[in-house]
């Protein structure tokens, strides 16, 4: 199973066929007195270089109740209602525990997966995008051809002589106000 440095929006969905008693050992890492992973059942089971937890989910079907399967899929992964319908029987069906693994989860890095026992892959789906719609902009002045070729405008330009000369000047009329503001509070 190919996963590409550019891949986005893909959804791959295992069964895991662990018994609910020992998920938390399949799901526990064992890691070094350097924080080095020394070993972790769902690492060799699913056989990746790279994966950020952050975007994988391990739960039992039972949790999602009325939702089921299919309905998490639509509504909690935005996977396209055709695309679950084809597999909706087979989904259905399933019970136990899954692993949902997104695209997001290996952060750009190419790799192959080689998910094994107690893994069972179910399908890869590809996340419903929102359809790009463009409209036109409402104000008359957004309306025509963008100008091409043309020159931008200078910026104003800031002479650094004259901001130095005026900052002389400032100086001390600030300075005679600060002294006419004390002379006057004390």
């Amino acid at each position: 199973m190919q996963v590409s440095s550019s891949e986005r929006g893909l959804v791959r969905l295992f069964a895991v066929d662990v018994p609910s008693e020992d998920m938390d050992a399949f799901r526990a890492q064992e890691t070094g007195a350097d924080g080095t992973l020394l070993s972790w059942p769902l690492k060799d089971a699913l056989g990746f270089t790279f994966l950020d937890e952050d975007f994988i989910e391990l739960f039992p079907v039972s949790d999602l109740e009325e939702l089921g399967l299919t309905g998490y899929m639509v509504e909690g992964l935005g996977i396209a209602q055709k695309d679950v319908d084809e597999d909706a029987a087979r989904l259905a069906a399933q019970k136990g525990w899954v692993l949902v693994v997104l695209s997001a989860a290996f952060d750009g890095v190419a790799q192959t997966l080689s998910p094994k026992a107690p893994l069972r892959w179910i399908g890869t789906y590809k996340e419903d995008g929102a359809p790009v719609h463009f409209e036109p902009l409402p104000d008359a002045s957004a309306k025509g051809p963008a100008p091409t070729g043309g020159q931008t405008p200078p910026a104003p330009s800031s002479n650094p002589h004259m901001t130095l000369l005026l900052a002389l000047v400032a100086l001390p009329l600030v300075a005679l106000v600060l002294g006419v503001l004390l002379f006057w509070i004390l």
